[in-house]
C-alpha cells in the first residue's frame, strides 16, 4: 500500500501549536511551565543565538546534561536553525564523552554545571540561569535559514556495547513522517491528541528520551519533564498532572510497580503505557497490565529507525493473548519486515534469522562511516538490525536476542532473552541476566546472573529447577551467580559484556 509523505520540518510544528494552542502548556519542568507561545519564541531566540555564535547550517551542537526544559529548547532551536543536535549520555566516562565530541566535530558544547569540567576545545554555554539570560538577549526575529525535511537535525551515538560508538544521523523526515500515516490508518492509541500530557523520564541521550521531546513538539503534547527516572515522582505526576501517556523500559516499569506508593496510587488518568528498548518478561507485563488498567503497547525499534517501527497493539494484551504478548508486535503502516539468513536471503515464517527493516524512518547513515553504513543499510533502504528474530504467518515479530549475544552450547543456539523470560517469573527473583561462559565439554554453558528480591534466600538449585519447568533442558542454566544489581546502560539494556568479561579473561576469543 502506498502512503502519502506528509513529513515536515520540526520548526513548522512549533509554529502550528503556537498558533492553534498558544496558551496550552508545552513544557513542565518542576515548577517551571512554558506555554506554546513562549516555547516558540524561546526556540527562535536560541536559534538566533547559535547563529550569533558563528555557527552555520549543518554544524553539530553537543549537549551534555540531564533532561530539562533548556535541553528541549536547544533541541528544537537546532532543528529550526538547520543545525544538528548531538545529545551525549551523561553517564559515560569523560574519555568516552571526549571521543564523541571530537568524532562529531562539535562546533559548540552546551553543558550542565555538574559536567562543566568536561574537556572541550571550543565555545561552551552553561545550562543554568546564564543560559536563560543568554537566550533572552537574542533576537526574536524569524529564522530565515532554509531547512528541508531531508536535513539531518539529530545525531545520536549508539551505546557502543562493542567497539566505538557510531553517530546515527536522523532527519526531520525521520522524526515526522510516521505520525500522519498512523493517524490516517486509524491507530488512535499510537498517536495522542494535542494537549495530552506525556511523562518524559528516559535519558535525553537515548532515542526514547530525546524522541519524547521531538514527538511532543510534533504532536502538540504537554511534556512533563523528569530530570531522570524516579519511580515515586512518576507515580506522583501521573496523578497530579493528569498524565495520559508514559514510556518506560521494562526495568523502570518493574521499579515503578514495586514502589511503595504504587500500592494505593490512582492510575485512572493514565491511558497508555509504552514499553520497549529491552526484552520484557511475560510475568512483568501481565502484572503491569493488571495494575495500571490502561492500554499497553510494546514499542520495538532502534536508534537507526528513529525508535518505534513495530508495535504490539493494546488489544494484543490480556488473558488469552499470552502467545502474542511474547512478541514485539506487527510492523506499523509504511514499514516492512524481513527475516534474513547469513547470506541475506529472505527466510519463510517460523525460521529464525536477522531482522531487517524497511521504513521511511530509517537513518540517513552513520556519521563519517560510509562502510559501516553500507554494511547495515542497503541501497533500497533495508536496514539490518543485528537482532535475531522469527516472524509468524500473521506478521508478528518475535525477537530472540541480539545475534552477537547468542550462546552456542553443544551445537544448539540459546538466546539469553528467552531464558531470562523463563526465570524472571520466580517470586524470589528481582532481576536476571543470562550469559555464555566457557565449558570444555559443550563449548559454552548457560549461566544465570540473578538479583534476589529483598529478604529472599533463593539458591542456585531453585533457579535451575524453576527454569526446567518452562524451557528445554539444554537452554537451562548450568550455573547461577548472585549479585546485588545488574550493570545496564542508560537505555536499560543489560551490559552482558561486563558480566561475561571475568569468565573469558585471558582467552583469545570470546566464544569457545
Amino acid at each position: 500500500m502506498e502512503y502519502t509523505d506528509k513529513s515536515r520540518v520540526l520548526g513548522d510544528a512549533l509554529t502550528q501549536w503556537a498558533s492553534e494552542t498558544p496558551d496550552n502548556i508545552a513544557l513542565r519542568d518542576g515548577e517551571v511551565t512554558i506555554d506554546w507561545t513562549t516555547y516558540d519564541r524561546h526556540v527562535t531566540q536560541v536559534a538566533n543565538g547559535l547563529a550569533a555564535m558563528g555557527l552555520k547550517k549543518g554544524d553539530r551542537v553537543a549537549y551534555l546534561g540531564k533532561n530539562g526544559y533548556r535541553a528541549a529548547e536547544l533541541a528544537l532551536a537546532c532543528a529550526r536553525a538547520g543545525m544538528v543536535l548531538v545529545p551525549v549520555i551523561w553517564r559515560l566516562a569523560p574519555a568516552e564523552i571526549e571521543y564523541i565530541l571530537k568524532d562529531c566535530q562539535a562546533a559548540a558544547l552546551f553543558v550542565e554545571p555538574l559536567f562543566a569540567k568536561q574537556a572541550f576545545d571550543g565555545p561552551r554555554v552553561t545550562m543554568d540561569g546564564s543560559f536563560d539570560a543568554w537566550r533572552d538577549m537574542q533576537s526574536a526575529d524569524p529564522v530565515t535559514t532554509p531547512v528541508e525535511t531531508g536535513d539531518v537535525f539529530l545525531m545520536l551515538y549508539t551505546s557502543g556495547t562493542t567497539g566505538m560508538p557510531k553517530g546515527v544521523m536522523l532527519t526531520h523526515r525521520n522524526a515526522t513522517v510516521l505520525r500522519p500515516i498512523v493517524q490516517e490508518t486509524g491507530l488512535g492509541w499510537f498517536t495522542s491528541e494535542p494537549g495530552d500530557a506525556l511523562i518524559h523520564a528516559m535519558p535525553f541521550g537515548h532515542i526514547a528520551g530525546v524522541g519524547s521531546v521531538v514527538g511532543a513538539a510534533n504532536a502538540g503534547q504537554h511534556l512533563i519533564i523528569h530530570t531522570e527516572f524516579d519511580p515515586g515522582l512518576i507515580i506522583r505526576d501521573i496523578q497530579r498532572h493528569n498524565a495520559k501517556q508514559a514510556f518506560l523500559v521494562p526495568a523502570a516499569l518493574a521499579m515503578m510497580l514495586d514502589h511503595p506508593d504504587a500500592k494505593d496510587a490512582d492510575f485512572s488518568n493514565l491511558q497508555g503505557m509504552g514499553y520497549g528498548a529491552s526484552p520484557i518478561p511475560l510475568d512483568l507485563l501481565q502484572r503491569g497490565v493488571e495494575r495500571l488498567q490502561c492500554d499497553f503497547a510494546q514499542m520495538y525499534g532502534m536508534t537507526e529507525t528513529f525508535g518505534t517501527v513495530v508495535c504490539l497493539r493494546p488489544e494484543d494484551h490480556g488473558p488469552g493473548k499470552e502467545k502474542v504478548m511474547r512478541s514485539a508486535g506487527q510492523a506499523l503502516p509504511s514499514v516492512s519486515l524481513r527475516i534474513l539468513d547469513e547470506e541475506g536471503n529472505v527466510l519463510p515464517p517460523g525460521q529464525i534469522g536477522e531482522v531487517a527493516i524497511n521504513s521511511p524512518t530509517n537513518m540517513a547513515g552513520y556519521w563519517n562511516k560510509p562502510e559501516e553504513t553500507a554494511r547495515v543499510l542497503s541501497a533500497d533502504n533495508w536496514l539490518r538490525t543485528g537482532d535475531a528474530g522469527i516472524m509468524d504467518e500473521d506478521g508478528y515479530l518475535y525477537i530472540q536476542d541480539r545475534i552477537k549475544d547468542m550462546i552456542i552450547s553443544g551445537g544448539e543456539n540459546v538466546y539469553p532473552a528467552e531464558v531470562e523470560s523463563a526465570i524472571y517469573g520466580h517470586p524470589d527473583i528481582a532481576d536476571v541476566a543470562v550469559i555464555g561462559v566457557p565449558d570444555d565439554k559443550w563449548g559454552e554453558a548457560v549461566k544465570a546472573v540473578v538479583v534476589r528480591r529483598p529478604g529472599a534466600s533463593l539458591e542456585a538449585d531453585g533457579v535451575i529447577s524453576y527454569a526446567r519447568e518452562k524451557i528445554a533442558g539444554f537452554k537451562c542454566p548450568k550455573s547461577v551467580d548472585f549479585i546485588d544489581a545488574l550493570p545496564r546502560n542508560p537505555s536499560g539494556k543489560i551490559l552482558r559484556r561486563e558480566l561475561r568479561a571475568p569468565y573469558w579473561e585471558g582467552r583469545e576469543r570470546q566464544v569457545n
